[in-house]
């Protein structure tokens, strides 16, 4: 494979993902059934062989696609989030879409569809390469947003989020045409050297308009508008995949967009990324505390940890990187364990959404509640789990950068945050029990149980993650 295709085993992932895509359109295609039947599983398997790949790929880095396209450590560190997230969604999502009637075959297509298209995002080294990726996923998310057409929220969600889709892409191109004219490439390294040390105020227009068409993707202030609506709307599994992936996708672009392309120009972007940080952090903290429906509840969170995720990228420095890293790594353990929690709460075969349905948890389904409850803990950034440490990361890396008031404005939004995530803890161990609810699937117990557990132990044996975490930030330097 090497010697023939050079190229194409750069991209073996991808290459993966691509041709299982339309086998499963045809397999899809020709059984003519409504239902996905065996799809889901194909679709998982197809998808945890691209990560195979990954795992045992070659360590030799490469830029291929005459420089569109670049394999490295970061890279890699950051598909195989990408990757686990689609996977753990896509098991989880069986049961629940087909009580729904909505478990159609298109369904685990595009979630194989969207995950292509961010391991492409994420490997993008141009902006060309980079636009390819994020629509490539952004199209399959607005499908799969709107796959439960008979719900009016469902819709609602997805018209939602394809308007504002297109308004986001339509800025992220305006900032790379003028990001091209002014730099005469597409390349990121070509547009380092172009500009250097001194970007003009054509360059730094580009850079604006071009990271807002970002943060829309990672659901950062003030680009946030979409979150909590598209996370009540979808279905929940839908909800679950959109709280993960996407985001490690769109938080890997952003980094390497801004440390490979915009070296020279840390003083304009800096402001930026702070700006947006200290919002989310702050917006995320503070409309979560009115929240009475959980998944709303979590649609806040996520804006608030991307928040804090961007104050290791504010720092601009390889510390910085590393933190953003294992932020990454350890929100998306902790989202995917909530949400098998979200999808577990059904009374007498209908799901249930809101916070007081967890009232008496403790009592009618104590190892559910244990095990939410480290993940509520960890979400608040409580020691020594691993939320903490997710966080302590990125406070260190903005400390050594000299933005100490970052730093201390983070610490103060978290102690904030950290309310709402133990009103629920309240809610399960000392309020009366309610309805109990139904059994849950082996796959949601089991993803519940390890996200909790990887969080109690993390304090025990962190070096492996922190390591890989170091030597992907590495490769960005």
């Amino acid at each position: 494979m090497n010697s023939l295709y050079p190229e194409l085993a750069h991209a073996l992932p991808e290459v993966i993902l691509a041709v299982g895509a339309v086998f499963l359109l045809l397999v899809g295609a020709f059984r003519g059934k409504e239902d996905d039947g065996p799809i889901s599983e194909l679709a998982a398997a197809i998808l945890g062989a691209a990560l195979l790949a990954i795992l045992l790929g070659s360590p030799v880095e490469g830029v291929v696609f005459n420089g569109a396209f670049i394999d490295d450590h970061f890279g890699d560190f950051m598909k195989v989030l990408a990757l686990g997230g689609s996977i753990v969604s896509l098991l989880m999502s069986g049961d629940f879409l087909r009580r729904a009637g909505v478990d159609k075959f298109e369904f685990p297509v595009l979630i194989v569809l969207a995950t292509l298209g961010m391991l492409m995002l994420i490997s993008a080294n141009g902006l060309i390469a980079l636009y390819l990726g994020l629509e490539l996923m952004s199209l399959s998310l607005y499908v799969v947003a709107a796959l439960s057409r008979d719900d009016a929220r469902a819709s609602e969600a997805g018209l939602k989020y394809f308007v504002l889709g297109a308004l986001s892409s339509g800025m992220l191109l305006y900032g790379a045409s003028l990001l091209y004219g002014f730099a005469g490439t597409v390349t990121f390294t070509g547009i380092a050297l172009a500009i250097g040390d001194h970007p003009n105020i054509g360059v730094i227009f580009g850079l604006v308009f071009l990271l807002a068409g970002l943060a829309f993707k990672m659901s950062v202030v003030p680009f946030h508008m979409w979150t909590p609506d598209v996370y009540e709307g979808a279905p929940t599994p839908i909800t679950t995949f959109f709280a993960s992936a996407p985001k490690v996708a769109a938080v890997a672009i952003a980094t390497r967009v801004i440390i490979t392309a915009f070296p020279g120009a840390l003083a304009q972007w800096q402001q930026v990324i702070v700006f947006m940080a200290l919002a989310s952090m702050t917006l995320g903290s503070f409309a979560a505390i009115a929240q009475t429906n959980i998944k709303r509840l979590m649609a806040y969170s996520s804006i608030g940890h991307m928040g804090f995720a961007l104050v290791g990228l504010a720092a601009g420095t390889q510390a910085g990187v590393q933190g953003i890293i294992t932020y990454m790594a350890i929100y998306m353990t902790m989202t995917l364990g909530a949400f098998a929690a979200i999808l577990s709460m059904r009374v007498d075969g209908r799901p249930v959404e809101q916070i007081t349905d967890l009232s008496g948890l403790a009592r009618t389904d104590p190892p559910m509640a244990f095990f939410l409850a480290m993940l509520m803990f960890s979400l608040a950034g409580v020691p020594p789990l691993a939320g903490f440490f997710a966080k302590f990361y990125v406070f260190m890396a903005a400390v050594e950068a000299h933005l100490y008031w970052l730093a201390v404005l983070g610490i103060l939004t978290s102690a904030v945050s950290a309310y709402y995530y133990l009103r629920i803890v309240k809610l399960m161990y000392f309020d009366e029990p309610g309805k109990a609810f139904d059994d849950s699937t082996f796959t949601q117990r089991t993803v519940l149980a390890l996200g909790a557990l990887a969080m109690l132990t993390f304090w025990v044996v962190p070096a492996p993650l922190i390591r890989a975490a170091g030597f992907a930030a590495q490769s960005l330097f």
